[in-house]
């Protein structure tokens, strides 16, 4: 079996999903287009191109990973849980990640357990992505007469809702530790300038950066999202492997444009196939890109995801609307529309060739086989769920929608990590085809100018 990603098309060419796909001659097209975008980031020429940090991030961040290691070996001695501070990409990767292999911890956080349940790391927790009041209130609740930190994340330092969210955990680390509420502050920040960084500087906190060429976006693999990673005992190195392999996947190959080779360049790398397939879908009037899941484990892979291409993208009337969903729980709310609704989706699996095979159901006597699962006696979960990721990929493909598949060969950090770079290669690729900035977001700024002034009253 494979040790890489693969990327590949469900729906046949002549099936009901299959009909909006790309047609041999498309295809050279699709590869010319894929492959100049491809060359513009390479070469530093595309638009945004002061932001291509993220690139080569799973080579960087080696300079970081002992340092890491050296911190979180720290924390385990006297830190009990640790509060991730931030919003967006200042979070969304590392807890994407997190919850692929974590279990809920005691106080309402997540935690990273061995295979004789010991703790590898602090509990942990997010903060500062959203303004309610009932979720931060618990918290506070939950963690007074509790050792821990924070770690605050923001390049700037005035996110609004990670700056409210902060200065209440400062409260209480102060209220719990007095004077000794400094050494409990972790800030991940610009390495230079900002708010955060000053105020980080003038009280001596613990400092790791930022790449000021890296948007949050795009961050997973810095500081941002291996410092969290790290502090609860996941296997950095490995995620970074994976990433390595992502990126020289994506890099591989002539950068030229054009020629005879073009479309076997594009079949022969994941990340430039999903995002030209994604164009032609867009252009023939799919609206909407339903990321979707089997493994309740990669859920939060989608949240990431959706941020990730709805600012990348979204811009000048463009982008697909990237919707998630978690089945077989969403088949039971989501799955009636994707089957007869508007032809206006593109369904993309995430699967895994090898998950973890589970329980298997148990044999009963004849008299409590009024369930009808006396044929599934015996058979491990993984089987079942498997057969029904299966005949949900046929039936949507049948009812007319496009059906796509990303497959990763087991769920650990390697896949993981090589996953999300292949995530966002194909999406700079993306936007970049539909001529469109990948690294800005000018339409966020507007809800904080209006919620701001309303403030300011």
């Amino acid at each position: 079996m494979s040790n890489a990603l693969r990327f590949e098309i469900f729906s046949a060419s002549d099936s009901a999903g299959g009909l909006a796909l790309p047609r041999p001659d498309d295809l050279a097209a699709l590869a010319a287009r894929a492959l100049a975008a491809r060359r513009s980031l390479a070469e530093a020429s595309c638009p945004g191109a002061d932001f291509l940090g993220w690139l080569d991030l799973p080579v960087a961040a080696e300079q970081w990973v002992a340092e890491l290691l050296d911190l979180s070996i720290s924390l385990m001695e006297d830190v009990e849980h640790l509060v991730v501070c931030g919003i967006g990409g200042s979070y969304l990767g590392a807890r994407a990640v997190l919850e692929a292999f974590a279990e809920p911890g005691a106080q309402g956080g997540l935690q990273l357990r061995d295979t004789r349940g010991a703790p590898l790391g602090p509990e942990i927790h997010f903060a500062g992505e959203q303004l309610g009041s009932h979720a931060i209130t618990g918290m506070l609740r939950r963690l007074r007469r509790k050792r821990f930190a924070v770690n605050v994340i923001s390049k700037s330092g005035s996110t609004l809702e990670t700056a409210v969210a902060f200065r209440l955990l400062r409260e209480r680390l102060e209220e719990s530790f007095g004077d000794g509420a400094d050494r409990r502050i972790i800030a991940t920040t610009d390495p230079a300038k900002g708010a955060l960084r000053a105020l980080a500087d003038s009280r001596g906190w613990r400092c790791f950066p930022i790449p000021p060429d890296v948007g949050g976006r795009f961050s997973v693999l810095s500081p941002v999202g291996l410092l969290p990673l790290a502090a609860a005992g996941l296997n950095i190195a490995g995620l970074l492997e994976g990433a390595r392999r992502g990126r020289e996947r994506f890099l591989a190959g002539d950068l030229e444009t054009g020629g005879a080779g073009a479309v076997d360049l594009l079949l022969a790398n994941p990340a430039l196939h999903y995002a030209a397939l994604r164009q032609h879908l867009r252009e023939r009037g799919k609206a909407i890109e339903l990321l979707a899941v089997f493994e309740p484990a990669l859920a939060r892979v989608g949240d990431w995801w959706a941020q990730l291409f709805g600012e990348s993208e979204g811009k000048q009337g463009r982008g697909l609307f990237p919707a998630r969903a978690a089945y077989s729980t969403d088949l039971h709310s989501l799955g009636q529309y994707v089957q007869d609704g508007p032809r206006h989706i593109v369904e993309t699996f995430i699967g895994i060739d090898d998950p973890e095979l589970g329980p298997t159901v148990p044999v009963l006597g004849p008299e409590d086989d009024g369930d009808g699962l006396a044929s599934l006696a015996g058979r491990p979960l993984s089987s079942i769920n498997a057969a029904a990721e299966l005949g949900t990929m046929i039936a949507h493909d049948s009812g007319g929608v496009p059906v796509l598949r990303v497959v990763i060969p087991r769920l650990d950090e390697d896949a993981l990590g090589e996953l999300l770079y292949f995530f966002e290669a194909a999406c700079a690729v993306s936007a970049l085809m539909q001529d469109v900035n990948p690294f800005d977001q000018p339409g966020v700024e507007a809800y904080k100018r209006e919620m701001r002034a309303l403030l300011e009253r």
